[in-house]
């Protein structure tokens, strides 16, 4: 074995060959094992760069003798070659761990089981347009392993999952943003909302007075999580329900943030010239401008980049209207709280797409909304059971597809003008799609052939 420090790394997409990019900078020696198959470009990436790898399989000799092992967020603490590293005791990172040692960019790390994704794009786009050097990454666009080997930043603003919590121990965020908490991936938790909170508050582990915590007031878990946690960090509130001063509130249809720092003019606009647009981005936009005014970034650049913001691609993404009916793509709502956003943003006469993989979803709080405003679902998954359980007393059509194509006709043949068709499966969507990205661009492809 050569003299330089080795590292094992499980899972070849963005994320793992990104810190392999990293690692390899830095001196290691590095082995990359992926027990599915690795895509051609990650391979030729990794060949030129001289790293050795492996697909469809787990070479346990070789990862077992690894001094530090980064792990793919998707492969769950149970899998097998997990166990025995972690009977070997040898430590187990996320690659947001690793690659946080080796930057002195500070660090933005929003987190939340719904709206980290436009919160994060939304943060990026503000400190972008104010001229700040800064960096995205995380859960979404380049590994930030990738950026902190091959770029210097000022910034990062990274959005961050509770999987990528779990591994993340000596990591720190100079600011955290905890959007909220409702149940999801309970089956990665043991089907224990607690452990699923505690996750999401080490997004404050090792925070000191000198860094900022921001969070959401109306939101009963995370309230309850910090009687527990006690953060130590300077913490700003946000809210639609009480002033919050220091804060960000709504008042009288404006969103106001006083963060009461000397010199500084609290920041308010017009809720209505607002890009994002429904109660939950207000929540977004909030938390955002919190971010924005902590850097002391001018009223003026905040409030030009909140109204020309352009959401995300599979968030409430508006593909088509045909013969007056609206097609929104919401592929990336795998839970039951983005649908119920979702759901909660819409005009009435709505057919719901839903279905996928169920996580041990309760759709008791989908039922309201239902009953208030959906007249069809259209069930896209596997198994549709349980949605015919939850649903069968509230709307009057459930249908089965197996297909995006399918699905995008037969809720073509149930809305009427004036309708909207809304695919938001609050499920993942493995059984049928590779990822939530393949089910939206299969959808929107179905929606442009019809």
């Amino acid at each position: 074995m050569s003299q330089k420090p080795y590292i094992a790394i499980l899972g070849a997409g963005e994320s793992g060959v990104g810190a392999a990019c990293l690692a390899k900078k830095q001196g290691y020696e590095v082995f990359v094992s992926d027990f599915g198959t690795i895509a051609p470009a990650y391979k030729q990436e990794l060949t030129a760069l001289a790293i050795a790898f492996e697909e469809n399989q787990h070479s346990e000799e070789k990862i077992l003798a690894a001094s530090e092992v980064i792990k793919s967020p998707g492969i769950p603490d149970k899998a097998p070659i997990i166990l025995k590293l972690a009977e070997k005791q040898i430590p187990i990172l996320s690659e947001i761990e690793f690659a946080a040692r080796y930057t002195t960019a500070k660090l933005i790390a929003i987190t939340g089981s719904n709206g980290k994704s436009t919160t994060t794009m939304l943060t990026y786009h503000i400190l972008k347009n104010a001229g700040v050097n800064v960096g995205l990454g995380g859960n979404i666009g380049q590994s930030f392993a990738r950026q902190v080997a091959n770029q210097e930043v000022d910034y990062y603003v990274l959005e961050i999952s509770s999987f990528m919590l779990d591994n993340m121990y000596d990591f720190k965020a100079d600011i955290a943003v905890l959007l909220n908490i409702t149940p999801d991936h309970l089956d990665r938790y043991e089907y224990k909302m607690e452990n699923y909170v505690n996750s999401k508050f080490r997004i404050i582990q090792n925070q000191s007075e000198a860094d900022v915590f921001v969070y959401c007031a109306d939101d009963p878990e995370t309230l309850r999580g910090l009687d527990r946690m006690q953060p130590r960090a300077k913490t700003y509130p946000f809210s639609l329900e009480k002033v919050q001063d220091p804060g960000a509130y709504l008042q009288e249809d404006r969103i106001k943030i006083n963060l009461k720092q000397a010199k500084q003019t609290p920041f308010d606009m017009l809720m209505t010239d607002l890009a994002l647009q429904g109660k939950h981005n207000l929540y977004n936009s909030m938390a955002s401008g919190i971010v924005a005014k902590v850097l002391d970034l001018r009223n003026e650049t905040i409030r030009e980049s909140m109204g020309n913001f352009t959401n995300m691609e599979h968030r409430l993404e508006h593909v088509a209207r045909i013969s007056g009916i609206n097609f929104i793509n919401d592929s990336k709502a795998t839970n039951v709280n983005s649908t119920w956003y979702a759901l909660e943003s819409m005009p009435t006469d709505v057919v719901l797409i839903l279905g996928g993989v169920d996580k041990g979803n309760d759709y008791h709080m989908l039922k309201d909304l239902v009953k208030a405003k959906v007249k069809a679902i259209v069930c896209l998954g596997k198994d549709n059971s349980r949605i015919h359980d939850a649903f069968e007393d509230d709307v009057e059509v459930i249908v089965n597809t197996f297909s995006a194509s399918e699905a995008a006709q037969v809720a073509y043949h149930l809305a009427k003008k004036g309708d909207t068709v809304l695919l938001s499966p609050a499920c993942a969507s493995f059984d049928l799609f590779k990822n939530y990205e393949d089910r939206g661009n299969q959808f929107k492809k179905a929606v442009k052939d019809l």
